[in-house]
């Protein structure tokens, strides 16, 4: 029998991401990128000297399914320090190639057919066509502008007896949002006595600024017994490329976890994993990014004030919101787009992240980037 070519996608209405969309468009163009969420810095010598010494140590073979002992066990010590939550290395912790696959690792494992998940929009890209692709129905919450607040009181009514799962960041991809401690005891409230699974997006914990204290999932204990908890070294060590990131969650629920990852990756690089466990048992290596990045932020912010757009402000991760509300009319896509190739600087439209396209006039610029491309970028933003 030969094959017509007929397909039932599985996804029939995604395309394909624009982050690869605008990163290519930069390429193409010859502009500047600050769409994409890389650094443009390199990344620290001692810890590419770590990844060397394991190579040639001859650590170069299949890593244990749940990770190497070493890394788990400084990560659980770096969780108790920073949250003062206890997570065994053995059962609680697995290695993951990158916050994605551990995001949709968790949803697979969870998520069922006609199950419901809770998603916050503004929302990073990869939640919903997670849930969707494992049979799951997406409910969308919508956070409230100027500072993309939560409204608890409308998450609460979209409860029902199929929720699953509900799927939190902070600090918060693309908005730069952070929750706060009223946030997580509303989270705990509404999830109490029920099998809710909370999936907790913490990829830029270590980039959190103005004196905010970062609220895991795991400092609150009633909240913790039913949270998967997500963190990204990529992220924290300016290593995007190296994919690798990190799942936390209570025995019962990381059982279920690691079913799922095995037969997805089974293992993760070995030599950046036993590089990584060095590079942690230094705090100073994560404890001084907070500041780090605030000067980047400071910075950027201080470079475009006399420009048209409007600064939105941003207490995490390492992305600055736009509002060109004043300069145009032209909706968020057509107006990066013609940024990129006219002025030839590439952000990122805000509507993607929206079910809807929702359209306020937004664009995010990543400013992980040197001071020169800094000030490049605020020059030509500057000018239009």
């Amino acid at each position: 029998m030969n094959f017509q070519g007929n397909i039932k996608s599985k996804l029939p209405n995604t395309t394909t991401s624009i982050f690869a969309i605008m990163s290519k468009l930069a390429i193409d163009e010859k502009a500047i990128n600050l769409s994409q969420g890389f650094p443009d810095f390199d990344i620290s010598p001692e810890l590419i000297e770590r990844v060397h010494h394991y190579m040639q140590a001859g650590f170069n073979q299949y890593a244990p399914m749940t990770g190497v002992p070493e890394l788990s066990r400084a990560i659980a010590k770096m969780v108790e320090k920073n949250h003062g939550a206890v997570y065994k290395p053995e059962t609680d912790i697995t290695i993951a190639a990158g916050a994605t696959q551990a995001l949709y690792t968790a949803i697979a494992a969870f998520v069922r057919d006609n199950d419901e998940v809770i998603i916050f929009e503004p929302a990073y890209d990869s939640y919903a066509p997670a849930v969707r692709v494992n049979g799951g129905t997406v409910k969308y919450a919508q956070m409230e502008i100027p500072d993309y607040r939560i409204n608890w009181e409308q998450t609460t009514r979209m409860l029902s007896s199929n929720t699953r799962m509900i799927i939190i960041n902070t600090p918060h991809n693309p908005t730069g949002s952070v929750l706060d401690s009223h946030d997580m005891e509303q989270l705990e409230r509404l999830t109490r006595n029920t099998d809710i699974i909370v999936l907790s997006d913490e990829v830029y914990e270590h980039l959190i600024f103005d004196d905010i204290q970062h609220q895991s999932v795991c400092r609150y204990p009633e909240l913790a017994k039913r949270s998967i908890a997500i963190g990204s070294f990529g992220k924290t060590f300016h290593a995007t490329g190296w994919k690798i990131g990190y799942a936390m969650a209570p025995s019962k629920l990381m059982a279920e976890f690691r079913k799922v990852h095995q037969w997805m990756v089974f293992a993760v690089n070995t030599p950046i994993q036993m590089a990584m466990a060095d590079y942690l048992a230094n705090e100073n290596n994560y404890l001084g990014l907070p500041a780090f990045y605030q000067q980047k932020r400071d910075r950027f912010v201080e470079l475009i004030k006399d420009s048209r757009f409007r600064i939105i402000p941003s207490h995490g991760t390492y992305f600055q919101c736009l509002d060109y509300s004043a300069i145009s009319t032209d909706d968020d896509l057509a107006f990066a787009k013609m940024l990129t190739t006219k002025h030839k600087i590439a952000s990122v439209p805000l509507s993607p992240f929206f079910k809807n396209g929702q359209d306020d006039h937004i664009l995010r610029f990543c400013y992980a980037k040197k001071e020169e491309t800094l000030k490049e970028a605020a020059e030509i933003l500057c000018r239009i």
